[in-house]
């Protein structure tokens, strides 16, 4: 992905394949990709700067009707050939812009990730940011549910669900990883070996280099593949295409993917540690001679995530399903420190390698539930606000925080305990988001009111399955 393309090329490009068909898509605010198609011939060199109408009042959290003329811009160093498509398709990433004015929308998220890597070099503390996301899943076999007036239900299953020890499948062939026991055994027991594989090989086709795939902790199928670091936009970019690369070729296995972040109760969640660099001149300003192996420009950087953690958990964990997986006892941090190596802590500082270009901090809280352009600006505009304001991290906590004592961690912050309390967070403390316009009060606004009124009240007014489990009888 993001080869240096210019319109002409992906003209030649179309052609050389045979492209029937091109497919645009973009993303909406929430995170998911929206695409819209159009036959071949409506694809001219002009199309790249004129664009194509659609209505943005369709669009989660986007415009009112009443100003719903809205573009989506092709970015031509995104083209690819769609893998899934029956027909020849070109698949192009597109922006969005306002069709008078012709100025990009101020809640389009990759326009908002531009503008944080443009703030990031007129800062002058670096001229690249490099982010490498760990994104896990589930590939399960069925999954149902519902919401009505009087029922509210769900049922997931696999058959490599430990809960499926004693079920007659005719015959049951056992190996099913036990609970919290899913890493990393070896085949029969990881089912899905062949299908992250096959996953791997498609994303490879398309541009998208990996460097590993592997079970994750959980029973019922977890998974985990992890791209090799990429500039912020392009990673952002990336990532929605691991998604969409996932849930197709489970699809096309007769299986089905979810990134929701807690979907099996009492086992480990799914999150996503965001591996995150910044480089200048060619240089990683990350190595050093601090604590770890690292400069003070890095500890800064830690500083501002671990002080703004808690209002950008609103981005990085933005569903109300994310604080399921933000509790004690199943590998997601909760308590905000840093640690080299030590995987309890919310940063870590990974001491595989000795390189000063490998030097890079993890954030192990955020969940692959998030909109990632905005999910990655935020942290990086949390660790240059570190950076400029010189920011403290304190000591490293290089013990088991989850074997520490209440007294011991009194002075340790926590993570919210709930997306309420995290929009609340955000709402108090935004500044710092501000900065180079990069976030804009409209964008932030938006989010917390959507947020609030589509997803916090939403859950919040509903039954909840284990209610009557405790209170039918009352």
């Amino acid at each position: 992905m993001h080869k240096t393309r210019t319109p002409k090329e992906v003209l030649e490009l179309a052609s050389r394949e045979g492209v029937q068909i091109v497919d645009c898509k973009f993303i909406d605010w929430p995170g998911q990709w929206q695409h819209t198609s159009f036959p071949m011939h409506e694809l001219e060199e002009s199309s790249f700067e004129d664009g194509f109408g659609f209505d943005g009042s369709s669009i989660r959290g986007w415009q009112a009707i009443h100003n719903s003329d809205m573009l989506i811009i092709p970015d031509p160093e995104t083209a690819i050939i769609d893998p899934f498509c029956e027909h020849t398709t070109l698949s192009l990433i597109c922006d969005i812009a306002d069709p008078i004015t012709r100025e990009p929308y101020s809640r389009d998220p990759r326009y908002i990730a531009k503008k944080a890597l443009k703030y990031l070099n007129l800062t002058g503390i670096a001229d690249q940011a490099f982010f490498g996301p760990e994104a896990e899943f589930f590939i399960l076999d069925d999954v149902r549910f519902e919401t009505s007036q009087n029922a509210g239900y769900y049922f997931l299953d696999s058959v490599e669900g430990r809960w499926n020890t004693g079920v007659d499948e005719g015959p049951n062939l056992g190996y099913k990883p036990r609970y919290k026991e899913g890493y990393f055994p070896v085949p029969p027991t990881d089912h899905q070996h062949n299908l992250r594989s096959e996953m791997v090989i498609e994303m490879e086709k398309l541009g998208v280099v990996i460097e590993c795939h592997h079970h994750e902790v959980a029973t019922g199928g977890q998974a985990e593949i992890d791209m090799r670091f990429a500039p912020l936009t392009q990673m952002a970019d990336q990532l929605l295409l691991y998604k969409y690369v996932c849930k197709n070729v489970a699809r096309r296995a007769g299986k089905t993917v979810t990134f929701m972040p807690k979907p099996i109760f009492d086992d480990n969640g799914s999150g996503m540690h965001v591996h995150q660099s910044l480089w200048k001149g060619g240089e990683p300003i990350f190595a050093g001679n601090e604590y770890a192996g690292v400069s003070q420009e890095c500890l800064y950087y830690i500083g501002g995530l671990i002080k703004h953690a808690r209002a950008i958990a609103a981005f990085t964990n933005p569903t109300t399903n994310s604080y399921k997986r933000l509790v004690p006892g199943f590998e997601a941090p909760v308590n905000l420190a840093y640690s080299s190596r030590n995987r309890s802590a919310a940063v870590r500082i990974p001491m595989y390698s000795a390189s000063p270009a490998a030097k890079r901090i993890e954030a192990r809280w955020p969940d692959p539930s998030c909109n990632p352009y905005l999910a990655f600006t935020a942290m990086l505009m949390a660790g240059l606000d570190g950076i400029e304001n010189k920011i403290d991290p304190g000591d490293p906590l290089d013990r088991d925080i989850y074997s520490l004592s209440p007294e011991e961690l009194s002075g340790v912050p926590v993570m919210p305990g709930t997306l309420a309390e995290a929009l609340d967070c955000l709402e108090e403390n935004h500044e710092f988001l501000l900065k180079g316009d990069v976030f804009t009060e409209d964008a932030l606004e938006t989010w917390l009111e959507y947020k609030r009124e589509n997803e916090v009240a939403a859950v919040a007014r509903r039954p909840h399955p284990h209610e009557f489990e405790l209170y039918y009888d009352v």
